[in-house]
């Protein structure tokens, strides 16, 4: 660990988010001196974020615990056009009216994860529509343009992965970079925005920020990027089988999150406990080193404060004792999907009804395969029925997905 004399990055380093700093000194300086405003921004395509998200919104919330000012950045106005970083093609074009619906719901997951208001040191959201939206096409290309060069922008990742793979980019998403830039610089000008976070396939669009806002307004400004987050056996983060795993509710129940991090590899137990919990560093360290059957109860509390922080105690608590129940007693918890069945249903109907699976194809691939359990027993057979009494039957899709046949 690096000896920083601020709180805030000595808290970054100790809990692994530093990957990159533009200038780490100077930022020291001014973090242990005054609050630093800084920023972190997110698309608006869809109605919720996901755990790949998840780091970005812990740094915002760890920039408030040391005493700074988050300001979060939906992308109103970039999610127009789209940002091509770590992307093979262009995505679908959202509407105006779609864009600002799932910023609306968006901002729900932020208030859990941080502390809106007034004060020096609340969280504020703005949407970078606020500018992007008014700008003139021609005095725009005037004042910014002659600070990007072609040769310089075709360098970046995101441009070149997509020219080397032949995937088309458009002029539309080519522009992405500049206007992320210009976010940055607003942001000094209407907020004193200094710092901008984010991950490490960002640094190149964050130096491109400070650049320009050294070059317009002589303005000195930073930037901090994380590490990508990846799981012990080389995965990528917040990645699962049954697809993405979202932080709102009605996305993903809370029940579905809690298993999320319950099923971390054990080597990832402390690196998550740091990085996606308030849990003291001292107790992380004990946690850590338990072996055997006793790394379990370490998932549960990972799993217990992770729910907590994203869906609330209450939330966590019956995710935890519904797996209790599932697992460890062998009964049904009330927070497992439900379907009423009237007398029988065949098991295929069931695990595409119950969500366990996406489609027929794969519950007949599952059945095949072994992974199909009807309260704990194996069934092979592709044409079973599932007889329904007063009794709820437990269903069941390889070790971690289960639901429940009630009679209705």
């Amino acid at each position: 660990m690096t000896d920083y004399q601020s709180d805030l990055l000595r808290l970054l380093d100790a809990r692994d988010y530093i990957h990159q700093l533009t200038d780490a000194e100077g930022l020291d300086a001014l973090a242990a001196k005054q609050v630093v405003p800084g920023y972190i921004g997110f698309d608006a395509t869809a109605d919720s974020l996901h755990v790949g998200s998840l780091v970005q919104i812990m740094m915002l919330r760890r920039l408030q615990q040391a005493g700074h000012k988050p300001i979060v950045i939906m992308g109103g106005g970039t999610t127009k056009i789209g940002d091509p970083s770590g992307k093979d093609e262009s995505r679908k074009l959202l509407t105006t009216e779609d864009i600002n619906a799932n910023i609306a719901s968006i901002r729900r997951i932020f208030e859990r994860f941080l502390t809106f208001g007034d004060g020096p040191t609340d969280a504020i959201m703005i949407d970078n529509s606020d500018w992007l939206d008014s700008l003139e096409y021609i005095p725009f290309l005037r004042d910014v343009g002659p600070h990007f060069t072609i040769n310089r922008m075709l360098n970046f990742d995101s441009v070149k992965i997509r020219l080397e793979r032949e995937q088309p980019l458009t002029f539309l998403e080519f522009n992405y970079m500049i206007l992320q830039a210009y976010d940055f610089l607003e942001l000094s000008r209407r907020e004193n925005c200094l710092l901008q976070l984010g991950g490490s396939d960002q640094w190149g669009n964050i130096v491109n920020g400070i650049e320009l806002a050294r070059r317009m307004d002589g303005t000195h400004l930073y930037g901090v990027t994380t590490p990508l987050i990846t799981t012990a056996d080389g995965g990528k983060m917040g990645k699962t089988a049954s697809g993405a795993v979202w932080l709102n509710a009605d996305r993903l129940a809370p029940y579905d999150y809690w298993q999320f991090w319950r099923n971390t590899q054990d080597a990832d137990v402390g690196k998550f406990m740091r990085l996606f919990t308030d849990i003291d560093l001292d107790e992380i360290a004990r946690l850590e080193k338990l072996e055997g059957a006793e790394i379990n109860d370490a998932k549960k509390i990972l799993a217990d404060a992770a729910t907590a922080m994203a869906h609330g105690e209450e939330a966590a608590r019956d995710a935890a004792e519904t797996a209790q129940k599932t697992f460890e007693q062998g009964t049904t918890g009330d927070d497992l999907p439900t379907l009423a069945v009237s007398g029988e249903i065949g098991l295929l109907d069931a695990l595409v009804q119950l969500e366990l699976v996406a489609s027929k194809g794969e519950a007949k691939r599952l059945i095949k395969g072994g992974g199909a359990r009807v309260d704990g027993e194996q069934v092979s057979d592709l044409g079973a029925t599932v007889s329904v009494g007063e009794s709820p039957v437990r269903i069941s899709a390889g070790k971690k997905k289960h639901g429940v046949l009630t009679s209705g």
